[in-house]
């Protein structure tokens, strides 16, 4: 199972019902997050997530409303005893940034730091997933990520093994394991025998900002959840066009188009600060299985088949 904590929703700057972007997210007991806008920390502090768990951030870009927690987080760790390297991922021009946020005293954090520039195609294995870093098209380098987990073992197909020959027990375990077992009549009963075909583990698409693009939407294909800004409105798509960012219209076209199981809207303009009807709305004429996120709010998402 993963969660996803939305920890800021809006986009552009705070207001005060949504902090500014930053989506975390939590497998076996790792958390990492995606961009990190001012007062993050406070916002995990809020969800009670703890932070020592922490060992990746991913941003998106470099505007401000996505980058400009990181100092404030990365020293709250510091003072909170963290010891173990923290990596910070992000798109052409990262060194900069971060050399930058180190002036602010990120100097005299007593952890290791690792900075690396990601360009589209790009993946960070990790034990059991992977993210992968994706084209978007936004006014700046910028990148989407996809979090993909490993494909997981077939069912064990018990009555088979049974007819096989194989009795209950540790000869099972090892045959749903991958390996194989010998029989006491000699007959070899391979896993494949008795194991059906790898399933899938579960898939999480982040644009950060983008204009609605097939770029980004191509490896979000079959997404269990899709997490995609909607700054506007379709009729206000030449304003979209210009400041590169996407509409909600848009961007539930696409992600029926490639089989989306579930789409989440965030970086919600100010503009809906009082009512984001609008914006539901038109998405779910076009994707019904559309939510528009809120600050804090918590989503559990298991496999497909469970």
């Amino acid at each position: 199972m993963i969660k996803i904590v939305f920890l800021g929703t809006g986009g552009g700057f705070p207001s005060k019902d949504r902090n500014t972007s930053s989506i975390l997210i939590q497998r076996e007991g790792e958390m990492i997050l995606f961009d990190c806008g001012e007062g993050t920390q406070q916002q995990m502090m809020r969800a009670k997530t703890g932070m020592m768990k922490l060992h990746s951030i991913f941003l998106s870009h470099f505007h401000g409303d996505h980058i400009l927690g990181l100092p404030g987080l990365l020293q709250t760790l510091a003072f909170l005893g963290q010891m173990e390297e923290i990596a910070v991922y992000g798109p052409f021009g990262i060194d900069e940034i971060m050399d930058a946020f180190s002036k602010l005293g990120m100097h005299k954090l007593k952890f290791p730091l690792k900075v690396v520039e990601l360009s589209p195609g790009d993946i960070v294995r990790y034990d059991g997933y992977s993210v992968k870093a994706v084209r978007a098209d936004h006014d700046r380098p910028a990148l989407g990520f996809v979090l993909e987990e490993d494909e997981r073992p077939g069912r064990f197909l018990r009555d088979r093994a049974v007819e096989l020959g194989v009795a209950p027990g540790p000869a099972f375990s090892k045959l749903h394991s991958g390996q194989s077992i010998t029989l006491p009549n000699k007959t070899v009963v391979s896993s494949d025998m008795v194991v059906g075909p790898k399933r899938p583990g579960l898939k999480i698409a982040y644009s950060g900002d983008t204009r609605e693009t097939d770029l980004f939407f191509y490896e979000a294909q079959d997404a269990d959840a899709v997490i995609h800004e909607a700054t506007f409105t379709s009729d206000m798509k030449e304003n979209a066009d210009e400041w590169a960012h996407s509409t909600a219209k848009g961007v539930a076209k696409l992600a029926k188009k490639y089989n989306v199981r579930q789409l989440i809207l965030t970086h919600i303009s100010q503009r809906f600060s009082e009512d984001v009807a609008p914006v539901l709305d038109e998405a779910k004429t076009e994707f019904e299985n559309t939510m528009i996120a809120q600050d804090l709010m918590e989503i559990d998402l298991k496999n497909r088949d469970e």
